[in-house]
């Protein structure tokens, strides 16, 4: 990968991703002062929401050292990036860290531990309440429940500031945070009527959730799981418990590079759009060491997330919820 240059830093392309959503965000703004009191500000908040999402996806490349020259400088950046989207940086990257160390770990990676939805049999088993009501039916349910993890999002982040003990950045963050928040929240309440200012806020949160979850959900879910004591190698550690979404350029621009799933694991550090440069060499080696290589359509990958966690909260009913089930018992 190095001879082939493709370590090399995208300083043009990402200075253009800036701009664009600098734009965007401009625009953005210009279109909720025009609009005022209108029902067609819920099309500026659906636009923030795709928008906050694409600054997220530059904040996670940030954070993984791939926008800027210095390891610092991309750190900072990151921080300022998550502030502005309304995450904490040192929550992300604490749980990012551990993720990619054990992808689909059990007991290792934080990606895979229940939260409402279950990815593991014996966490679904052990669901009670309406947490069990839930994961009975979370495969169908996932894509709604998305539209509040945007909120969950912000809550976690905010938590994590608030809880005791050392937190890297603690100050920095919560004032970036808080600023981006009172730039939202102030002039959305004082310019529209306060039914429209909660829609508003609505549909931005439920927008964000659905299109970072829908983003991240396909490349891990209904992988194979590792067992917590399972000896794997590096490479085959990542690459099958990965998953690469097809569609080139239009893919890439949709997930923030997160389509090519696999070669961003192997080279964690490795700029957007070297990625597909990396794919053609990476499957290769999958071909020549027979370990197998997944890719599928986004829409496909959808598919296989649903089923995967139906079944996973099988494991969350009664025995005799099936009606052959329950006529046999009967018997």
């Amino acid at each position: 990968m190095r001879e082939m240059g493709l370590y090399r830093r995208a300083h043009v392309f990402y200075a253009l991703v800036g701009a664009a959503l600098i734009l965007a965000l401009a625009g953005a703004v210009a279109g909720f002062i025009l609009l005022g009191d209108s029902w067609f500000q819920l099309l500026i908040a659906g636009a923030l929401g795709i928008i906050f999402t694409q600054i997220a996806f530059l904040a996670h490349e940030a954070a993984h050292r791939q926008v800027l020259a210095s390891g610092p400088a991309n750190v900072r950046l990151a921080r300022i990036l998550a502030g502005i989207v309304g995450l904490s940086l040192s929550w992300w990257d604490s749980k990012h860290s551990r993720h990619h160390a054990n992808p689909n770990r059990v007991s290792k990676d934080p990606d895979i531990e229940v939260d409402t939805i279950s990815f593991l049999d014996e966490d679904a088993a052990q669901a009670r309440g309406l947490r069990r009501a839930i994961t009975r039916h979370q495969g169908w349910l996932f894509f709604p429940l998305l539209t509040l993890e945007g909120l969950n999002l912000h809550f976690l982040s905010i938590m994590h500031l608030a809880s005791p003990g050392k937190v890297k950045g603690r100050w920095i963050e919560i004032g970036i945070i808080t600023a981006r928040f009172a730039v939202l929240l102030v002039p959305l309440f004082l310019m529209l009527p306060i039914g429209m200012a909660f829609a508003f806020l609505g549909v931005q949160l439920a927008v964000f959730g659905v299109y970072m979850g829908a983003s991240f959900a396909p490349n891990h879910k209904g992988m194979p799981v590792i067992a917590k004591d399972a000896k794997l190698d590096f490479f085959s550690k990542q690459v099958r418990t990965s998953r690469n979404i097809s569609g080139g350029w239009w893919a890439t621009t949709l997930m923030g590079g997160l389509n090519y799933q696999i070669e961003h694991h192997l080279f964690p550090n490795m700029a957007r759009p070297n990625l597909a440069r990396a794919r053609a060499v990476v499957r290769e080696v999958c071909e020549t060491r027979d370990v197998p290589y997944t890719e599928t359509t986004l829409i496909e990958s959808y598919g296989i997330v649903v089923r995967y966690l139906n079944r996973v909260g099988l494991a969350a009913r009664d025995p005799f919820d099936c009606p052959a089930a329950a006529q046999f018992g009967r018997s």
